[in-house]
């Protein structure tokens, strides 16, 4: 792939979202363009669409609420308790 820019040949390389999720793009060595063709935004989505294949019931705990977590989610990514997750919103629904 040629960079939109400056017409050099573009790298193709990796990297992973916080959440751990790889993902791959183009790098120009030239400009320090950088840009996700549709082969890798879908690659990503559908990464996305996985973890999103799961539900999680909200549960009240005394002043607290706690997610209950399914154990085959659990399981596959090696959750414990006690385990420090991170946590990314969907956006608001009204």
């Amino acid at each position: 792939m040629k960079c939109l820019k400056c017409k050099t040949r573009m790298n193709e390389k990796r990297s992973n979202f916080e959440e751990g999720i790889p993902y791959s793009y183009w790098s120009c060595p030239n400009c320090q363009e950088e840009i996700v063709d549709m082969r890798q935004l879908h690659s990503v989505a559908e990464k996305y669409r996985k973890l999103k294949q799961y539900s999680a019931t909200v549960s009240q705990w005394g002043d607290s609420i706690a997610i209950r977590i399914p154990q085959k989610l659990a399981a596959q990514y090696h959750l414990k308790p006690k385990k420090t997750v991170s946590l990314i919103p969907e956006k608001k629904k009204h």
